[in-house]
């Protein structure tokens, strides 16, 4: 049987927070809404946008500026996420390392309008036979159901989760996989810990032997 390491895209394939934060700001303004704080809106780079904007504001996610918001972000995004992304130190080495004996894929909450053309302006995109992400509507996409039509395209393969948040652990063991948490982009271990990662690595140098132990390669 192949193996497969599938990845999350925003804080692990990439640092996303230059760009996310200015997005927000941008959509904040345009909205009339009050300025947040970096450390009120950095726990809502990750999850689906319907469900972040939804805390955010306090609202439900059927409220009207939630997609008021979704787009007024997307806006800015579109426009600036190929030169505001960053690629972790090390990210393109272990990508190297990794597809010379793995199957690599993606699976993202990013709609794959805006995944598959950032990871081929940073020069990433070749590693992957699969990248999987929402369509670019307002319906939610659980990090579960996107990883499923991921291994679903992969076809027959014994496969690892690689990611940087709860979404991503509980994601992966909805699908009867391992999930290795990583926290060089944006949080501690904390949130990684307490939802069961199999194991936690600080640098993408880490990467290989993390995913050959849980394979069992």
């Amino acid at each position: 049987m192949r193996s497969a390491v599938i990845f999350d895209l925003d804080g692990c394939l990439v640092d996303s927070r230059r760009v996310f934060l200015n997005s927000m700001r941008y959509a904040l303004e345009k909205l009339g809404l009050e300025p947040r704080t970096d450390a009120e809106l950095l726990p809502f780079l990750g999850p689906p946008f319907v469900q972040g904007f939804s805390e955010l504001f306090g609202v439900p996610q059927d409220d009207p500026l939630v997609p008021a918001a979704i787009d007024a972000y997307r806006e800015r995004y579109g426009a600036k996420m190929t030169t505001e992304t960053d690629v972790p130190d090390g990210m393109p080495g272990a990508l190297q390392v990794l597809g010379g004996t793995h199957v690599l894929g993606v699976a993202t909450s990013k709609p794959r309008h805006f995944a598959k053309p950032l990871l081929e302006a940073l020069g990433l995109a070749q590693h992957f036979a699969v990248i999987a992400g929402p369509q670019l509507d307002h319906r939610v996409e659980t990090k579960a159901e996107t990883l499923a039509r991921a291994l679903q395209q992969l076809g027959d393969v014994k496969a690892v989760m690689a990611g940087d948040r709860s979404f991503d652990v509980v994601g992966a063991h909805a699908n009867g996989i391992p999930c290795i948490g990583v926290t060089w982009a944006l949080l501690d271990d904390a949130e990684l810990k307490a939802a069961g990662a199999d194991a936690i690595i600080s640098h993408p140098r880490e990467l290989p032997d993390a995913v050959n132990v849980l394979l069992g390669a």
